[in-house]
C-alpha cells in the first residue's frame, strides 16, 4: 500500500497526501481527516527512510567510541547501553564508530557524508583532534568527558578531580597517612586521557591538602595488572594502608593481590575509588566508591545532542556530575602496624 492508493481512496492528489503526512504545507481539516481515515482503514505505515529524507534527517546519531585498551570495560559498556537506550526512546538509531583519530576513514564517512544527524564523542583526551575537527565542521556534537578548553562545546562529565579528592579525604579522616593512587595505564596517561589526568590532579592536590604521604601507580585495565600493581605497592612501601583507584577493570586483581599478600580489606588495607555500582558491589568486601551514573550520563548526552541538532545557534550546555561517595565495607579506621 502506498501514497498513490491512499490518494485514490481519499479522492485527493498524491501531493495532498504527502503534505498531510509531512506537514510541509497546510491541508484543510476535512481533507486531513479523510486522508487519516483511509490510512487507519488500510493500516498504512509511511517509510521511515523516505520520511526522514524529506525532512533532511537520518534519524540516526553517531557514537565515536574507541576502546581505550584492547577491550571495553564494564563501565564503558554501561555508557554504551545508556546512549543506545536513550536514543531509542527518542526514536533514533545509533551508528557506532570505533575510530580514535579525527582523520580515520570511519570518522570521515560518519561526518563528511552526513550519515548521521549528530555525533557523541567518548574516551576524550585533553587535546583531542576529533573535537577540533568537529568544531571546524560546525556539525552537531556532544562529548562524554571534556577537553582542556571545552568553551563552546556541549558535554557531560564526571568531576574526576573532585571525586578522587573526596576519596582521599575519606581515608584521611579514617586516620590513613600513607596511601597510593592506582590510575589507568601509563599509555593512556601519556596520551592525555582526561579522566586519568584529572584524577591524578585530584590525588596530588588532596595529598598535599591533607598532609599525607602519597604515591601514584599506573595500571593496565585488567585483573592481572591489578595484582601486579599491588605487588609493586607493597614492595615499595609495606606501610601503605590506603588505596584510591579509578581503574575498575583492575579492581578484582587488586583485591586478589592483597589476599595473596596476607592483607585483609579493610582491616589491613582500606580501598576507595570511582567505579560502576555493579563492580563496586561485586567485590568482597564491597567497595566504598563514587558510583558512576553511566546510564544517566548517556541520557544526558542524547538530550544535549538533540538540543544542538534542533537549535545549532543556541549556546551549548554542559553538566558536571559529582555523585556522592557510597560508604560500603572496604574502608575502616587505619590499623597501627609495625613495619
Amino acid at each position: 500500500m502506498n501514497i498513490g492508493e491512499i490518494a485514490r481512496r481519499a479522492k485527493v492528489s498524491r501531493s495532498t497526501v504527502s503534505y498531510a503526512l509531512s506537514g510541509k504545507r497546510p491541508v484543510s481539516e476535512a481533507t486531513r481527516l479523510r486522508i487519516q481515515q483511509v490510512i487507519d482503514e488500510i493500516g498504512y505505515q509511511p517509510n521511515a527512510s523516505a520520511r526522514a529524507l524529506a525532512r533532511g534527517e537520518t534519524r540516526a546519531l553517531g557514537l565515536v567510541f574507541p576502546p581505550a585498551s584492547t577491550h571495553y570495560t564494564e563501565m564503558q559498556l554501561e555508557f554504551l547501553g545508556g546512549v543506545v537506550e536513550a536514543a531509542a526512546v527518542r526514536d533514533y538509531d545509533i551508528l557506532m564508530s570505533r575510530t580514535g583519530a579525527g582523520e580515520d576513514r570511519s570518522f570521515q564517512r560518519l561526518v563528511g557524508e552526513r550519515r548521521v544527524d549528530g555525533v557523541i564523542l567518548m574516551e576524550i583526551r585533553l587535546q583531542d583532534p576529533r573535537v577540533e575537527r568537529m568544531r571546524e565542521t560546525a556539525f552537531p556534537f556532544v562529548t562524554i568527558g571534556r577537553v582542556a578548553d571545552p568553551e563552546g562545546t556541549a558535554w557531560v562529565d564526571l568531576d574526576h578531580q573532585g571525586l578522587i579528592r573526596h576519596c582521599v579525604q575519606h581515608l584521611a579522616e579514617l586516620g590513613h597517612e600513607r596511601i597510593v593512587f592506582v590510575n589507568r595505564s601509563e599509555g593512556l596517561i601519556r596520551l592525555g586521557y582526561e579522566s586519568a589526568r584529572r584524577g591524578q590532579d585530584g590525588f596530588d592536590l588532596a595529598v598535599e591538602e591533607f598532609g599525607l604521604t602519597g604515591t601514584s601507580y599506573s595500571c593496565g585495565d585488567d585483573a592481572a595488572s591489578g595484582e601486579a600493581c599491588v605487588q609493586r605497592i607493597l614492595s615499595d612501601d609495606p606501610g601503605t594502608t590506603g588505596i584510591v583507584t579509578m581503574n575498575e577493570a583492575a579492581l578484582g586483581g587488586i583485591y586478589r593481590g592483597l589476599a595473596h599478600a596476607g592483607r585483609k580489606v579493610p582491616h589491613d588495607m582500606s580501598i576507595s575509588g570511582i567505579a560502576g555500582s555493579r563492580w563496586a558491589e561485586a567485590v568482597t568486601p564491597a567497595l566504598t566508591a563514587a558510583d558512576v551514573p553511566a546510564h544517566e550520563m548517556g541520557r544526558i548526552a542524547i538530550d544535549l545532542l538533540l538540543e544542538r541538532i534542533s537549535d545549532p545557534s543556541a549556546a551549548p550546555r554542559h553538566q558536571l556530575l559529582t555523585p556522592p561517595i557510597s560508604l560500603r565495607a572496604s574502608t575502616a579506621p587505619a590499623a597501627r602496624r609495625t613495619v
